[in-house]
């Protein structure tokens, strides 16, 4: 079987390297993201059984969680990310989710949500939708949510999202198959998601972000998601600016 990285730049196998990800006889990394509680930890556990290990990530006493699994005769690697309100880099937690889905590029990023608490949880969705369009959505709790009255429209979620969306319970073990189907077909391009963007409706952003992204572009002429990072420099985000005051904002 081949790699996974068959197919990636020199600069892609160095950055799963440094983020500890192996690769071989890999055809596909997917990562799981979400708000802590969600059940991502209960889908992670469902989809991988024994073939799993923890560790911690490199350099950091965060633990990690990854396994693997088979589905269509195509082996992945599933990278379970911390539980995470957002990817501001607030936290060590939210530092390790975002620089793997920036700079690991997972083939699709797994976002589970709590249908019961669904406003708050789009609050990372919609971050993660700045970084990477190959996105599926897991709605999890479902039936939790019919018993306090509330009822989700997951036809029109998809729709308003632009992304898949799949609806489990992830107790009860309800829904895989029609996730790993949406996984698999992100992965093979057979769905290929456009997720919303945000809209930056602010007085003089459009302006100051389009400077930032111009003066990133001279500095960093293959620099991936320059809007994101812009955005991340004009928010003040401690990290990013150090990176870029150090000169090593390629690898943050």
């Amino acid at each position: 079987m081949s790699s996974y990285c068959d197919h990636c730049s020199g600069a892609q196998q160095a950055r799963l390297e440094q983020l500890g990800v192996g690769f071989e006889d890999i055809d596909h990394i997917i990562c799981l993201a979400g708000n802590p509680n969600t059940g991502k930890s209960t889908v992670f556990n469902a989809l991988t059984g024994l073939k799993q290990h923890t560790g911690n990530w490199p350099g950091k006493t965060i633990e990690r969680a990854e396994g693997g699994f088979v589905y269509n005769d195509k082996h992945y690697k599933i990278v379970d990310l911390p539980g995470t309100y957002s990817l501001l880099s607030a936290s060590p937690d939210e530092e390790v989710a975002r620089d793997f889905i920036l700079f690991g590029q997972p083939d699709v990023t797994v976002i589970v949500l709590d249908a019961t608490r669904l406003e708050r949880n789009l609050n990372l969705a919609l971050q993660i939708f700045q970084i990477t369009r190959r996105i599926v959505v897991a709605v999890n709790f479902l039936k939790e949510a019919r018993s306090h009255n509330l009822n989700i429209d997951l036809r029109n979620l998809e729709l308003d999202l632009g992304v898949p969306v799949v609806a489990i319970e992830a107790r009860d073990g309800q829904g895989f198959a029609e996730l790993l189907s949406a996984i698999a077909k992100v992965c093979g391009g057979d769905i290929v998601p456009n997720p919303k963007a945000l809209k930056l409706n602010i007085p003089g952003l459009k302006g100051a972000l389009n400077q930032v992204k111009q003066l990133l572009a001279q500095l960093y002429p293959q620099l991936e998601h320059k809007e994101w990072i812009a955005l991340r420099l004009l928010a003040g985000d401690a990290s990013v600016s150090a990176a870029l005051a150090r000169g090593d904002l390629e690898n943050l």
